[in-house]
């Protein structure tokens, strides 16, 4: 058992450093690949608990603690002269990484509907993705929103339907097992700590900040709590004449099959719009009408339908031709 976790961590390392970090952070990217083959860490990872092993946890854990990796060095270093301390960190928090760019490509979805809005995000973390009508918005140079210390660029390819206006919303719910405080200076600084280092990291930091400090003055209702358990209540509890807006990023693949599948079913039967915006192969059956090649993007998906493809960690939106036509 022991020999078939490590090769299952260690392909998920690989794949990590060769296909999600390769671009976005090569600081993040070499490390990972250097524990493929490194039987300390890998004997340190087996023996966490199955949903504590990722490389996105251990990275933010040694940058929590020590700053960032400038190495595998240095990783291997804190992983065994530090590894009590590491450990017990990976073990307290998650991956709670909240991107507010994320709202760019959320926003020509939400703008479109008939509103006002009450949004309700599931996985939400400290809920800063439930502000797309707090930001502004720049796409390929086209202004959208009032100015906002949150200023989201984004590039776009296929028609994107750019939004005249910001969405009214009326309400905003958080669903999370463990919802963050964005007024607490120990969540930001975990906050800041799930943010990969790479090219834009010091923007990345400012809008993690200028959000929070948002979300902060005007904070939302966060229900803690499984998605599954908690998402009737909020949707009931959404205020008469408003259209409910469940949506969700980078979160199912936190859930086995069997429970992605059974809330797949859940919001389709409840009367709510649905976005999503998740990796490749987390929602078969929307993966299977979307064209294209899904290699370190997201597919976003309007009620089960593909519209996008779009970068991760905001930033690019390309627009299927298919959504386009519908």
């Amino acid at each position: 058992m022991a020999v078939d976790d490590r090769d299952r961590i260690a392909t998920g390392y690989r794949r990590f450093a060769e296909v999600e970090a390769a671009e976005a952070s090569p600081l993040y990217a070499r490390p990972a690949l250097a524990v493929v083959d490194d039987p300390d860490v890998l004997s340190f990872l087996v023996a966490l608990p199955t949903g504590k092993r990722q490389p996105n946890l251990l990275f933010a854990a040694v940058r929590f603690l020590h700053g960032t990796p400038a190495g595998a060095d240095d990783l291997r270093r804190a992983v065994l002269e530090d590894g009590d301390r590491l450990r017990a960190t990976m073990l307290a928090r998650a991956t709670q990484t909240n991107e507010a760019a994320r709202c760019a490509a959320l926003l020509p979805l939400l703008a479109a509907l008939d509103g006002p809005l009450a949004l309700i995000e599931v996985g939400a973390s400290a809920g800063l993705c439930l502000y797309p009508d707090r930001y502004s918005y720049e796409y390929d140079c086209v202004q959208v929103g009032p100015p906002s210390p949150v200023h989201l660029r984004c590039t776009t390819t296929g028609g994107v339907p750019l939004p005249a206006r910001v969405p009214e919303v009326v309400d905003r719910v958080g669903i999370d097992l463990n919802p963050l405080d964005p007024s607490d200076d120990d969540t930001r600084a975990w906050l800041r700590a799930l943010v990969w280092p790479g090219p834009a990291v010091d923007d990345r930091l400012a809008r993690l900040d200028a959000a929070a400090a948002i979300a902060a003055r005007e904070p939302a209702r966060m229900l803690a709590g499984h998605l599954l358990d908690r998402l009737p209540e909020a949707v009931e509890s959404a205020p008469p004449g408003a259209t409910v807006v469940v949506f969700h990023t980078a979160v199912l693949p936190y859930l086995p099959d069997a429970e992605r599948a059974r809330f797949a079913a859940m919001v389709r039967e409840l009367p709510v719009r649905w976005i999503a915006q998740e990796g490749p192969g987390v929602l078969p059956d929307v993966d299977a009408l979307a064209p294209g090649e899904a290699r370190g993007r997201f597919l976003l998906s309007l009620d089960g339908r593909p519209v996008a493809w779009t970068a991760p960690h905001g930033g690019r939106i390309d627009w299927l031709a298919a959504a386009s036509g519908g």
